[in-house]
């Protein structure tokens, strides 16, 4: 647990295991601990490195950039810790800083997952049909029904509020984030010219990032791949927690990344020992 000093911001963040490096950019209902189903489970194989985006959590953002300095955020972070290249995890508003951060610095990069998340990339033509949509079907949710299945939310209560109690550390909200990631957004094709091995996780009921908006624009990544889970909303990282983490390991080895353990795979969503 740690902090440094970014333009007289205080920038928080952990580490935790060893190994090969994977960065975990939480959404805007999350903060650092959001991470606490995966940060056990992958740390035995990998060192994981959770952070604040600024104004959230136990970071600061005292000139309010917002969603302008994460990329910048995150490259210092990497640089401060002396991380020349990483895999990247990025969930909802954190797929668009792993996403604008892998297109801005593809060398820095060796493997992106984009979790429930479109952000950062141009919506064009059906894509931009389906999500403006999701908008307008979202927009005067509560925080839980926007981002979590009503399955999950329904037969886990107890879960649901600690989501709810997470967020509540947080200083910025969805009233009140500002900033843009870019000034131009980056085309599918872009991410795709990076090329970086690149992995979409989404759940079939998420209601905020349609899954129809995600195949279309997967398929448009040349390379990507995509995991879908089932009886699952905008969180599959909460939601489905084994079968988010299996793939993610999973992915991770593809990518090159070699655990310093054996495989840690719990194998119950039916992935082979690697």
């Amino acid at each position: 647990m740690a902090t440094i000093d970014i333009n007289g911001n205080s920038f928080y963040y952990e580490i935790h295991g060893e190994g090969e490096p994977i960065v975990l950019a939480h959404g805007l209902g999350g903060n650092h601990a959001t991470w606490y189903k995966q940060v056990a489970v992958l740390a035995k194989a990998y060192q994981v490195i959770t952070f604040d985006h600024r104004g959230f959590g136990n970071s600061s953002d005292i000139e309010g950039a917002g969603r302008s300095e994460f990329s910048s955020d995150l490259l210092a972070l990497l640089d401060h810790l002396k991380i020349e290249q990483t895999a990247l995890l990025g969930q909802s508003m954190g797929g668009g800083t792993a996403i604008t951060f892998t297109c801005q610095h593809p060398e820095r990069v060796s493997g992106l997952i984009i979790a429930d998340s479109l952000h950062g990339l141009v919506e064009s033509g059906e894509v931009k049909n389906i999500m403006d949509q999701a908008r307008e079907n979202t927009a005067n949710m509560s925080q839980i029904e926007r981002v979590l299945g009503n399955n999950f939310a329904q037969n886990n209560p107890g879960e649901a509020i600690l989501y709810q109690q997470l967020n509540s550390f947080n200083c910025t909200d969805r009233s009140n984030l500002t900033g843009v990631y870019a000034m131009d957004k980056f085309t599918a094709e872009q991410l795709a010219q990076t090329g970086v091995l690149t992995m979409f996780l989404a759940g079939q009921d998420d209601i905020l990032f349609p899954i129809e908006a995600i195949r279309l624009v997967q398929e448009q990544v040349e390379g990507s791949f995509i995991v879908e889970f089932d009886d699952c909303g905008h969180s599959a990282f909460f939601e489905k927690p084994t079968d988010f983490n299996d793939s993610v390991l999973s992915f991770l080895q593809m990518a090159g990344l070699a655990p310093t353990s054996g495989s840690v795979h719990s194998n119950s969503a039916g992935y082979a020992s690697v």
